[in-house]
């Protein structure tokens, strides 16, 4: 693929604040839209099993909004349009983007492609025995929405992979399209038939593979704000050489960045205004889309970010769950979080620097707000000399949110 010569050359600095502001970190949020706007602008809120402070999905907001309700966070998701209305129509659903995702119900047609492939695969990871699928997609539509529970069991064994035939049947059909997750119920999958749950004028797999890599592609952009080609076939992974394909009619622009050694594709209405506003100061999920992929948040923060939850723990550096601190538009630092009672308990604290602890502890005193904590501990800071500073900084947090 020949790239455009770039009409538009960015500093990093004007990178990374158009990156902070396509993702909701930077100027006002829309608190009228809520969750489902925040929903809408990311295009897709990645779900994980892990729950310390909350689970993901109920972090991403959080760190856009603030104090949002937890329970507002999962109704918005998963409650329907006002039944009133001529359909109950769902707001999103769930589906294989950069991983297990929530996305939009409207960009259901933009993942036919997907679903395609999903049909076309030749393999599989697990068997899935005689007569099971059809068994799975009669039960479901003869008693509706059914969790995989509710369908006959979702493992043989306890071992978390070990999945039984009919949890192997409804996950091969929520693959192909013919079955959809509109709801989760007490973290489970709640699955039905797609053609009762996807509204009707969405229920459709008309759009060819370039169009939906298409679409896609330009949501990526537009959720960047401004990439490089594997930036924007991270955000939904999908293959490089399908961006090279669309992006020249994506409707994103060529851009030049300061200090990245790679062509770069922008939004052009992130390019129209200067990224001004108030920078949000936050705890973010391991999982935020912010920080998806690593090298790019090397590139734009300079900092190296690594889930370590699944590394052995002698060997982790910063914690089980080490939550990045998002303060002045940088990455300042991480906090691996824990919850004993009432107590927020900061297990492990890492600091870019003396700079940031009144920005750490802010974050602290908020998150735990949230989740309806009354105090702040701190066991381990990785510079001793700050842990004093970072506690003095906290307590006066504290004192100040109970006034």
């Amino acid at each position: 693929m020949t790239t455009p010569r770039p009409a538009t050359e960015l500093s990093a600095d004007e990178a990374r604040r158009i990156a902070l502001r396509a993702q909701g970190f930077l100027g006002t949020p829309d608190r009228k839209a809520g969750v489902r706007g925040i929903l809408r602008h990311l295009g897709a809120v990645q779900l994980d099993t892990i729950s310390v402070l909350a689970r993901s999905h109920e972090l991403i907001p959080y760190a856009r909004l603030g104090a949002v309700g937890r329970r507002t966070v999962e109704d918005a998701y998963w409650t329907p349009g006002s039944a009133d209305t001529p359909a109950a129509r769902p707001h999103a659903f769930e589906y294989w983007s950069h991983a297990a995702c929530i996305l939009p119900i409207e960009e259901w047609p933009h993942f036919a492609f997907r679903r395609r492939a999903y049909r076309n695969r030749p393999h599989w990871n697990h068997d899935l025995p005689e007569g099971t699928y059809d068994q799975v997609v009669k039960q479901l539509r003869a008693e509706g929405p059914l969790t995989a529970t509710e369908l006959g069991g979702a493992k043989k064994t306890s071992e978390w992979w070990d999945w039984s035939g009919t949890k192997v049947a409804v996950e091969r059909a929520l693959m192909y399209g013919e079955v959809v997750c509109v709801q989760r119920r007490g973290w489970k999958r709640v699955y039905d038939l797609a053609e009762r749950a996807v509204p009707a004028d969405l229920l459709h797999d008309e759009l060819d593979d370039t169009e939906c890599l298409r679409r896609l592609v330009r949501l990526a952009g537009q959720s960047l704000g401004v990439g490089t080609r594997a930036d924007i076939a991270d955000y939904h992974r999908i293959k490089g050489d399908q961006v090279d394909a669309v992006i020249a009619d994506s409707g994103l622009v060529p851009v030049t960045v300061e200090g990245w050694s790679k062509p770069a594709w922008a939004d052009p209405e992130a390019l129209s205004t200067p990224p001004r506003g108030r920078h949000r100061t936050t705890l973010l999920s391991p999982f935020d889309s912010l920080i998806w992929e690593r090298a790019r948040t090397e590139r734009i923060f300079g900092f190296t970010h690594r889930l370590e939850a699944y590394v052995p723990k002698p060997k982790r550096i910063y914690g089980y769950f080490a939550m990045p601190v998002l303060a002045g538009g940088r990455l300042v630092g991480r906090v691996d979080p824990a919850r004993e009672g009432r107590t927020l308990v900061a297990r492990q604290v890492t600091l870019g620097s003396a700079k940031a602890v009144p920005a750490v502890a802010e974050a602290l005193v908020e998150a735990a707000s949230w989740v309806d904590c009354t105090d702040v501990r701190v066991e381990r800071v990785d510079a001793p000399e700050l842990r004093d500073p970072l506690i003095q900084e906290i307590t006066r947090a504290l004192v100040t949110a109970l006034r």
